[in-house]
């Protein structure tokens, strides 16, 4: 069997990046992640619907749907698994807009979401969800950027080398779960 190569990507990405990759890529991630999940995205949101500016540029950056756990004596982070990415669905297509250029996540994104994603040359790489432990070690700092009232889900500069992940949405509008159903799927005779 042969085996895929696996590509390396230092951000921020730029639409070039994004273009080159395909559903079932897997992609090492180094330099900068930020930390969003819902309540930081609604603040996000809240703060472009009223023409304010907001705390962090998104423009070829890449989002980490993940609540880090709180890190041990000596550690950088605690565990750092990902979050299912459908639960930001109703904000991304605005920040996409912005120039966000990733998401990482786990599960299946709307069909809005994934034409937004064709729309502003974006991606959806999937992290394996359980795995919180060992994708913590591919983080090298990790510091509190915006709102430090919201814990765990505050929006956090993460510094990564290497971070594992594989591509679920691509810019052509593929999706690696319906591929995988697809290929899967029982055909009755």
């Amino acid at each position: 069997m042969a085996t895929q190569e696996v590509r390396s990507l230092t951000t921020p990405l730029s639409n070039r990046d994004i273009e080159g990759l395909h559903v079932g890529d897997q992609v090492r991630l180094s330099g900068i992640l930020l930390t969003a999940r819902d309540a930081a995205h609604k603040r996000l949101v809240e703060l472009m619907d009223t023409d304010q500016p907001l705390p962090i540029d998104l423009h070829g950056q890449v989002l980490y749907y993940v609540g880090p756990t709180p890190p041990r004596p000596g550690m950088v982070i605690g565990s750092a698994g990902p979050t299912t990415g459908g639960r930001m669905d109703t904000y991304a297509p605005k920040l996409m807009a912005l120039g966000l250029k990733g998401m990482i996540g786990k599960g299946a994104r709307s069909q809005a979401v994934r034409e937004a994603m064709c729309a502003h040359t974006c991606v959806y790489f999937g992290a394996v969800g359980g795995a919180g432990a060992l994708l913590s070690k591919y983080i090298r700092s990790a510091e509190v950027v915006a709102y430090e009232d919201l814990g765990t889900e505050a929006i956090r500069r993460l510094v990564v080398e290497d971070f594992p992940s594989i591509v679920i949405n691509d810019v052509y509008g593929n999706d690696l779960y319906e591929e995988g159903r697809r290929k899967y799927a029982r055909v009755d005779a």
